[in-house]
């Protein structure tokens, strides 16, 4: 970990433990993050990437969900060793979070502008109006107009909520900003503005940026590095010419194979075959044994480690595609 790492996470294990089962969400996930770097977090539905980043702010449900291993470190502080009262004070000022679904994020009975002004008032010495103007700034940068700061979430469009989101999650101008899925609940053309404005506030404000998301091409044009997370582990990671230009985990070709081709035509797409095993039941071997075209005896038996394979370029497989094949 150098001076200019943000975010250091290391060995993260996250578990949630149910009356008959215990469910292995996280197994093992260490990522560094640079001053101003874009990184994104790629994978199925179940691949544990909200419970990584729920993690970041220690706010996994507990119960049933715990850390149970590993260190985060935020500007080079142990957030393990941080009491909830701290976290308070570092969630929404050193690190900010766009929350998946905008309709849940905010509080239906209070005006947006409250909920902007209770975090800037959270973490900043200011009276009332002096928050309440920042509040309206807030509303301006996201391209909403400052007068709607009495408005309630109900008279906002989708895309205006996420919008409303994000001007909450900047408030504090964090150093850190987590995008959840931030564009999953809104239509093409308004994904495209909503990307378009964290893009061109990051750069504004010099944060750094973990965006999880389903979306290759949203990675492509929005992220420096990738990492690609499957059962709870990170199976291929890099920067994103490096891995786009060299898939070499099959579960990533996977992914890339399952993305429509505009320059060739085909009936139907091609799907991975077979379902995400069991979190509660994770196999001894490697999690994509089953659904892994490439697997061989000893992925049975034995978790692959993620090694580089190149410089930027580290994958977690016994046998990964070889360049050409």
């Amino acid at each position: 970990m150098n001076k200019d790492t943000i975010l250091s996470v290391e060995n993260l294990v996250v578990k949630f433990f149910l009356r008959k089962s215990t469910v292995e969400a996280v197994n093992g996930v260490s990522f560094e993050i640079q001053k101003g770097e874009r990184v994104g977090l790629v994978g199925e539905t179940g691949a544990g990437k909200t419970t990584t980043a729920l993690s970041i702010l220690k706010l996994v449900p507990n119960p049933p969900g715990r850390i149970t291993d590993g260190n985060i470190y935020l500007n080079g502080e142990n957030l393990m060793e941080k009491s909830e009262k701290d976290m308070r004070k570092i969630r929404g000022n050193d690190v900010a979070m766009i929350f998946q679904d905008p309709m849940t994020a905010l509080n239906p009975v209070l005006t947006v502008g409250d909920q902007i002004m209770e975090v800037i008032r959270l973490h900043n010495d200011l009276g009332k109006f002096e928050a309440m103007d920042k509040a309206k700034e807030m509303l301006e940068l996201v391209g909403i107009p400052g007068e709607r700061y009495l408005d309630y979430p109900h008279q906002f469009s989708g895309g205006m909520k996420q919008r409303v989101v994000i001007a909450i999650a900047l408030a504090c101008n964090p150093k850190l900003l987590i995008a959840d899925e931030p564009t999953s609940a809104l239509d093409v053309t308004i994904q495209a503005q909503v990307l378009e404005l964290i893009n061109n506030l990051r750069d504004k404000m010099g944060m750094s940026l973990l965006l999880i998301t389903h979306d290759l091409g949203v990675v492509a044009e929005t992220c420096d590095k990738v990492m690609i997370m499957y059962a709870g582990s990170i199976v291929e990671s890099g920067t994103v010419d490096k891995v786009y230009r060299n898939i070499m985990h099959p579960y990533t070709s996977g992914l890339f194979n399952a993305i429509p081709k505009l320059h060739e035509e085909s009936d139907r797409l091609e799907p991975i075959k077979g379902m995400m095993p069991d979190p509660s039941d994770l196999p001894e071997g490697c999690a994509f044994y089953e659904r892994c075209p490439n697997a061989v005896d000893e992925c049975k038996t034995k978790k692959p480690e993620l090694k580089m394979v190149e410089e930027d370029h580290a994958v977690a497989c016994f046998n990964p595609i070889k360049r050409g094949a």
